[in-house]
């Protein structure tokens, strides 16, 4: 793309109103094609793939936080000469999406069952089809710059075949394999899970200690889930431990079962925690499972794939929950029941789709054999084709993959890719590649599970690229250049992406950064929740204050690897940004303020000129080093102090008196003041990018800011000595406004004024500045001075002194000063009384009672100020 010059403009409207503008903006920079990529480019690769949201899924302020800070990488690379590929596309969502479909059915008064297999899945992509993907639209109002032409689907043609070459590639490398292991599984949606399926909350329960056995045979277990002990088959202490060694090797009986069970010795028991005995249920426990391998234990499940009861007995039929107090009852009735405590907090796995109680369970399934993917993923931090940024949550990645256990990845559901696994009637067993015709004849049928979604997401980086086919997308756009993320996934998805990508890619790494940021919370940091009241809509937040502003607040908050507290009134600063940044473009643009013409030599620019410059170029050194760190909350805090502070509060305002020169100062000054601008629009746009479009074309009259080329920095030598005297000019207007404020002198009201000493510090050039900025006029003959004060700046110490006869109506300044002298005795009361009484001081945190104190500081400062200011008030 190159810029098409067209012809600048000042006709802005007066106000800012995103709502306007940003779709029309957004169509038009898709419709140019500035988003689309290039495989034949012959420019440096920069590649993200965004990270599928799920197709049932909606725009969270989680996405909108993600989606702003790989939209600003993109649209920053893309302008300093990247060929840059930003790839969208949205996942399957296996439970999610056949939860969704099977709720539509449900209100019918259908099953999948009663539609079978093929009606149901064809009825699941009607679903896709009219309802999915709603997240894409909302993406066009965050701004997102993703190549539509390349959006993809986990369950496209493409990205199946990927998804089958590489379960046949593990299968015959013997890394899947089907066996029988615990298993999370829900209950309601009838499937195993995955662990990021699996949410955690501190519940409230019943732990109940069970005497097994009698007299000197017996030992007491505690558990919170008192119905598995009819699936018990050992109860195992610490080997060391001296209690129980008379009865390791023996056997108790088992309460209400008439079975008796052995009592084994293993390592895997805490002799500190309880009893120091526990009941070993295999069937039911990952840890009693792994005992029970250890000892040859039997594994015995009592419960169906609906959580009911079916050993033969009185619980048999009962649901989980209801056998639970009827085995404690029939326990109690036979003194078995040796202490109770509830309430009892523990923690409990949920279904992350339906809420359900998660039941550990023994289930024959199909497994990764992670250990030789898991190293690899691990090397290649290790060796840093691949950096995590920020670099100390490496360790926990490491943690992961150096101790992950075989991944479980058959589902039980119908909507998903189906395991490519066909079983023959003498117990054969093929698993069929994409090329390859699967089995025919009498007896032969395909595995009727379907593969965890997050199988399909690992191969995410290379399926969406065209693997298994050496495409030119592959060629150009593979390894990825960053993965952006949260932090809580990056166990379950990080890492299953690094084993497949390095697996099918021959060690070449998926991504070369992997950017790590924190989770929204809310204003006082507590997690967003439905049951809080506490979530915030980012589409409310894009209605009300535009996308520009929604994305800066997220942007600023954005540290890496740090949660994120959130609340309305920074999205309404942010807003006010926009809006302060629109303002000052406009008067910039009705000054004269141009790109067409050269910022003129040095040697003929002001001090003020050089130091916004130079402001600039230090600016945009900083804004480099901290987009290249991830630091997004910093760099915006940088732009923002620059563009407020300096640009607008400052410059804007010095270059009026320049302007107001007019001939060869005043055109440099456009020239300055347009240069500078165009550089603050286009470091600003990859996180503002709907108001620095409008207002860059404005200011150059060319094609689109989203095509411009990064700013460079000048070259030009800082001049040290022009920033100390702007910084005296500063300080010098700063501390006459302030003593004027103090005297009660109205903000336009001018004053009369002489000023003493500015030759000595250096700042004759800047009087005419100080005396337009601070309101101040020349002295007449008759000039007396009623006031006045000395400011110390670099170099010696200027004097002011004032005439103020005439500029404050003393009656409505005593009546304000003596009103705030009422507000600060009170202030100071309160906190002397807070901090004389012991029962505050001795109880209260020290850092309540040193805030006390600050106040109690404040008021009595504020309390000597203003007596002063009325004292020195006239009579009259």
């Amino acid at each position: 793309m190159t810029e098409t010059p067209t012809s600048p403009t000042t006709d802005l409207p007066s106000a800012w109103e995103p709502s306007a503008v940003e779709a029309e903006l957004y169509e038009g920079w898709v419709a140019a094609g500035y988003f689309t990529a290039d495989a034949a480019s012959d420019k440096p690769p920069f590649t993200i793939v965004l990270p599928p949201p799920n197709v049932t899924g909606s725009l969270h302020m989680g996405h909108a936080l993600n989606h702003t800070v790989m939209d600003a990488l993109t649209r920053r690379r893309r302008m300093q000469g990247y060929e840059v590929l930003w790839l969208p596309g949205m996942d399957h969502a296996g439970i999610a999406t056949q939860n969704v479909v099977e709720r539509q059915l449900a209100s019918q008064g259908l099953s999948r069952h009663d539609l079978g297999r093929e009606a149901f899945v064809e009825r699941v992509w009607e679903w896709k089809t009219e309802y999915g993907g709603k997240i894409l639209d909302q993406m066009r109002r965050l701004g997102d710059g993703v190549d539509w032409s390349r959006e993809r689907f986990t369950m496209d043609d493409g990205l199946s075949r990927a998804v089958q070459t590489i379960f046949k590639r593990l299968y015959d490398s013997e890394l899947i394999y089907r066996a029988e292991r615990i298993i999370n599984w829900c209950p309601r949606c009838r499937t195993a899970l995955s662990d990021i399926e699996v949410e955690h909350s501190e519940d409230e329960g019943e732990l109940v200690s069970i005497r097994y056995g009698d007299g000197d045979a017996s030992i007491v277990v505690a558990t919170t889930r008192a119905e598995t002990m009819l699936g018990d088959t050992a109860v195992a202490v610490h080997p060391d431990d001296e209690r129980y060694k008379h009865l390791v090797g023996t056997e108790v009986a088992l309460p209400l079962t008439g079975r008796r069970i052995p009592v084994v010795a293993d390592e895997h028991v805490d002799p500190e925690f309880g009893t120091g005995a526990v009941k070993v249920t295999p069937a039911h426990d990952p840890n009693d499972f792994e005992i029970g391998r250890r000892h040859n234990l039997p594994s015995l499940t009592v419960m169906d794939i609906k959580g009911n009861i079916t050993v033969h007995g009185p619980f048999e039929g009962l649901d989980r929950f209801e056998a639970r107090p009827a085995v404690v009852r029939a326990l109690r009735e036979e003194g078995r029941i040796v202490a109770e405590k509830r309430p009892y907090l523990h923690s409990v796995g949920h279904c992350s789709r339906c809420d359900t109680v998660v039941e550990p369970r023994l289930s024959l399934q199909w497994w990764v054999k992670v250990e030789p993917l898991a190293r690899a993923a691990g090397d290649a931090v290790r060796d840093g084709r691949t950096q995590v940024h920020p670099p100390e949550l490496a360790k926990r990645y490491f943690d992961w993959v150096d101790n992950m256990h075989d991944w479980t990845i058959s589902r039980q559901l119908w909507w998903g890719h189906r395991i490519p696994v066909w079983y023959g009637p003498d117990d054969q067993v093929v698993c069929v590649g994409p090329d390859e015709e699967p089995p025919t004849g009498q007896g032969w049928t395909q595995d009727p599970d379907v593969l965890d979604t997050w199988f399909s997401s690992a191969l995410w980086p290379i399926s969406t690229l065209g693997w298994p086919a050496e495409s030119a997308d592959l060629a150009k756009f593979y390894p990825t250049s960053v993965l952006s993320t949260g932090y809580d996934i990056l166990f379950f998805w990080v890492a299953r992406m690094m084993m497949f990508g390095l697996y099918a890619m021959d060690g070449q790494q998926p991504f070369d950064h992997v950017y790590l940021h924190g989770l929204i919370r809310d204003a006082q940091g507590k997690k967003m929740s439905k049951s809080r009241g506490n979530v915030i809509d980012p589409l409310d937040w894009l209605d009300r204050f535009g996308a520009d502003a929604t994305r800066f607040t997220l942007a600023r908050g954005a540290n890496p690897g740090s949660d994120m507290a959130l609340a309305e009134e920074w999205a309404a600063g942010s807003r006010n940004f926009g809006t302060k940044l629109w303002n000052a473009s406009r008067f910039a643009l009705m000054n004269g303020a141009t790109t067409a013409v050269p910022v003129p030599d040095r040697a003929e620019l002001t001090d003020a000129d050089r130091w916004i410059l130079d402001s600039a170029d230090a600016l945009l050194s900083e804004v480099d080093k901290l987009f290249e760190g991830f630091q997004f909350a910093k760099l915006c805090d940088a732009l923002y102090h620059f563009t407020w502070d300096l640009y607008c509060d400052w410059y804007l305002e010095l270059a009026k008196v320049q302007i107001a020169e007019g001939g060869a100062r005043a055109d440099a000054t456009r020239a300055v003041l347009g240069h500078v601008l165009d550089k603050v629009l286009r470091l600003l746009h990859p996180v503002i990018p709907f108001v620095t479009e409008v207002l860059w074309k404005a200011l150059t009259g060319k094609e689109s800011v989203v095509i411009a080329d990064w700013p460079t920095v000048s070259g030009a030598e800082r001049d040290a000595q022009a920033k100390v005297r702007v910084e005296g000019v500063q300080k010098l207007i700063t501390e006459i406004r302030r003593f004027r404020a103090d005297q009660g002198v109205k903000p336009g009201q001018k004053v009369k004024a002489r000023l003493s000493g500015v030759d000595a510090v250096g700042l004759t050039a800047h009087q005419t500045a100080v005396t337009a900025l601070a309101r101040l006029e020349a002295p007449g003959d008759e000039f007396a001075a009623s006031a006045s004060l000395e400011v110390s700046l670099a170099g010696g110490t200027v004097t002011v002194e004032l005439d103020l006869s005439g500029t404050v109506d003393v009656a409505a300044e005593r009546k304000r000063l003596t009103k705030d002298l009422t507000v600060a005795e009170k202030e100071l009361a309160q906190c002397a009384a807070k901090l004389g009484n012991p029962k505050f001081t001795d109880k209260a945190p020290a850092d309540v009672v040193d805030k006390i104190r600050v106040r109690r500081d404040a008021a009595a400062a504020e309390i000597t100020r203003v007596q002063a200011r009325l004292e020195a008030l006239p009579a009259s």
